[in-house]
């Protein structure tokens, strides 16, 4: 395994989309192509599965490290409440765009810190997206709570409002850990939120670690790990940590590189917490995710209903994903819109009634072939296509590609279909990296992404 890790640990995309966005084509969007593509896909799925929410929330009391994420650091909550008023204008700026009353299947509060937010600005937020919309049968509220700030409140209050879904930031218990990556976080904290969040009655409960990140060793993971099986959440995320100073900027230069995990350390790290997940009863979806066999999330793959996008894997079906909030990132199947970066643009841009859009894509017939190549990749470890998918040169280049990974034992292939083995399986990226047709095409020697291993 040593070797095809060397072999394969190369920068990647986490194809949460595709084409990913250093590759969109920036020149064929424009707000009226964005809005043209979104509600002609609200017209195809609203009424058939809904359309799926994400909320960004960027306040955080404190920096983190190794975080990636959009955020601006404050302790001041007099953000809040101009904060949300600027995400339900948004809100309304879309509704006006809609034929039809949204259906929402699913909403996602991610941040940043979501329980940054006071339980009544949270509930004024929920309120007011319900206001002129209808849940769907089926709905599927969650977000996410920092353990050392995350009251009985946040989830009495967002569970009276539908929420079943929680996933707690852990990271790593380790105390040289915590100090490198700024994230002080006591066992007894997590455990409290976990706790009062079964009891109040919440059906899936999630627990975030992340491998990869300095100092971290066998012995710390393994701790963590034990720690968090004390708990039994329902479902669980083990992240690669991605190292892009040269993204995140000084941000992520909180410990020196020499402290970092050896690629081939960090491949341990992972398979060790792999092999003590499955040994008590976690199964292992798709990439980063274990959950229990009663979870939502174990039963969508078990049906073949797994889903990914810009919150990651889920199981809600809608082809509509729609980004509220600084930063985020809208889907329409058939395009992307991402939001202004900076928050002040963000509120500026809300307060004289025009959508905070910055860049897009419209896709192409060739992108929407191959993002559901790749979709079924990430999901179902497996994919079909048609000769026509592929010019010879193309099918050539392919077939070499995929003969490469046959070879050293990651997956089978013939000649319209493939399925990766489970030797295959943290080699993902790097397969659905030998489909990505705009990443072949575009050749850039700029610094993109983070390494899949």
């Amino acid at each position: 395994m040593n070797s095809l890790i060397n072999k394969y640990n190369v920068a990647g995309p986490r194809y949460t989309s595709y084409p990913t966005v250093p590759f969109w084509d920036n020149q064929s969007y424009s707000e009226v192509a964005w809005i043209d593509s979104l509600t002609t896909s609200f017209k195809e799925t609203n009424r058939k599965d809904g359309i799926s929410l994400y909320i960004h929330l960027p306040y955080c009391e404190s920096m983190c490290t190794f975080c990636g994420c959009n955020k601006r650091i404050t302790k001041n909550h007099d953000v809040e409440k101009p904060y949300i008023q600027a995400v339900l204008k948004e809100w309304e700026l879309y509704i006006n765009k809609f034929e039809d009353k949204p259906i929402i299947a699913e909403i996602h509060l991610g941040g940043g810190t979501p329980s940054f937010f006071q339980p009544a600005m949270l509930a004024l937020l929920i309120n007011g997206i319900l206001k002129n919309a209808t849940l769907a049968p089926k709905f599927e509220l969650g977000f996410e709570g920092h353990p050392n700030n995350t009251s009985f409140q946040h989830l009495q209050t967002l569970y009276d409002l539908g929420f079943r879904r929680v996933s707690f930031g852990v990271q790593d218990y380790d105390p040289s850990v915590q100090k490198a990556i700024h994230r002080f976080q006591p066992f007894e904290n997590v455990k409290n939120v976990t706790e009062w969040s079964r009891t109040i009655g919440y059906e899936s409960i999630s627990h975030d670690l992340v491998f990869g990140l300095p100092f971290q060793n066998i012995a710390t993971i393994k701790d963590t790990i034990d720690k968090t099986l004390q708990l039994s959440p329902d479902r669980l995320a083990f992240y690669s940590y991605a190292h892009v100073p040269w993204i995140k900027g000084n941000g992520q230069r909180g410990f020196n590189e020499q402290d970092l995990p050896s690629p081939d350390l960090k491949r341990s790290l992972y398979e060790t917490g792999r092999e003590i997940f499955e040994y008590n009863n976690y199964v292992e979806i798709g990439m980063d995710h274990f959950a229990l066999k009663h979870d939502s999330l174990y039963k969508a793959m078990q049906s073949g209903m797994l889903n990914r996008n810009f919150m990651g894997y889920t199981t809600t079906q809608s082809k509509v994903l729609l980004g509220l909030g600084v930063s985020s990132i809208s889907d329409s199947w058939t395009g992307f819109s991402q939001n202004v970066k900076e928050i002040d643009s963000y509120l500026n841009a809300l307060k004289n009634n025009q959508l905070p859009l910055l860049k897009g894509h419209i896709a192409t017939q060739e992108d929407v072939r191959v993002r559901k190549q790749i979709l079924e990749i990430m999901c179902q470890f497996a994919t079909t296509w048609n000769d026509e998918d592929f010019t010879l040169d193309e099918q050539i280049v392919l077939k070499n590609n995929l003969s490469e990974f046959e070879r050293d034992g990651i997956l089978s292939f013939d000649s319209n279909s493939l399925s990766v083995h489970e030797k295959g399986k943290p080699f993902v990226r790097n397969i659905c990296m030998a489909f990505d047709k705009r990443m072949l095409r575009e050749k850039t020697t700029t610094k993109l992404f983070s390494q899949v291993i």
